[in-house]
């Protein structure tokens, strides 16, 4: 079992920021984000654009971007990893000057 932690409105969309889905080590992210898809139409819908990853979301295992430093969704799992779904971050609200 892997568990995702859901940020912002997936959390929402998901109904609970904690999910754990039924992938193992060998497994990749990919895998793991379709488990946790499946049966979610909503997030689904947030998450994926005609089948693929919107550029906008972050996909972090163990607080690394796999989008960006590792190898993306075939990332492989390992015992005990941590992976996270991030939606897009804004900018901060205030101008301190």
């Amino acid at each position: 079992m892997t568990e995702w932690k859901l940020f912002a409105d997936l959390a929402e969309r998901a109904g609970d920021k904690h999910v754990a889905v039924d992938a193992d080590a060998g497994d990749t992210v990919g895998d793991a984000l379709e488990e946790l898809l499946q049966g979610r139409p909503e997030l689904e819908d947030r998450v994926l654009e005609d089948g693929e990853l919107r550029s906008q979301i972050n996909v972090l295992r163990n607080g690394t971007n796999v989008l960006v430093e590792e190898e993306g969704l075939e990332t492989e799992l390992e015992d005990g990893d941590e992976l996270a779904l991030f939606p897009p971050v804004s900018g901060g609200c205030c101008n301190p000057n």
